[in-house]
């Protein structure tokens, strides 16, 4: 789902405009899990792009245990390990850009935190063939100063 800029083409059918949001949850014996959940619109795509999971200030010495649940390829949910933290030897994963769409769920499986999981909220939407050719009428309207040489400095 990475495209570079803010569209990404999807061939005829149009191009996908992407939106990225800060996301973070805090999990502990407290609030032992999270679920993102989606918003019910038709033609936008939520995904959860998981970045970092990190032990919090004061964590105990024992292993935390982070799960996600979410679906597969084959619309089956499925729970998947993704870091076993400890104070001491592995405070901080990074998960470079580990890309779920939603619903997840994110659990503390094992442990008594706080672990904070951060990452990016990703809002893909369709965008109309009629939306892209207003938004580039609108970049022929703006007339472009003509670029001047810059003066040469004068010596004293």
């Amino acid at each position: 789902m990475n495209c570079p800029g803010d569209e990404c083409d999807l061939g005829p059918s149009g191009q996908t405009k992407l939106e990225s949001f800060l996301f973070s949850c805090e999990l502990s014996s407290k609030v032992p899990f999270y679920t993102f959940q989606a918003d019910e619109e038709e033609d936008l795509e939520h995904f959860l792009e998981l970045r970092t999971v990190c032990l919090g200030e004061g964590a105990a010495e024992e292993s935390n245990l982070v799960e996600v649940t979410a679906m597969n390829h084959q619309g089956k949910t499925i729970s998947v390990p993704i870091a076993n933290l400890h104070i001491h030897c592995l405070p901080m994963v990074s998960l470079g850009e580990f890309e779920l769409k939603a619903p997840v769920t994110i659990r503390l499986k094992s442990g008594t935190g706080p672990v904070t999981v951060s990452g990016l909220h990703l809002i893909a939407s369709q965008v109309e063939d009629s939306d892209l050719s207003e938004e580039d009428d609108d970049d022929d309207d703006e007339e472009m100063a003509p670029i001047k040489p810059a003066k040469k400095k004068q010596q004293l």
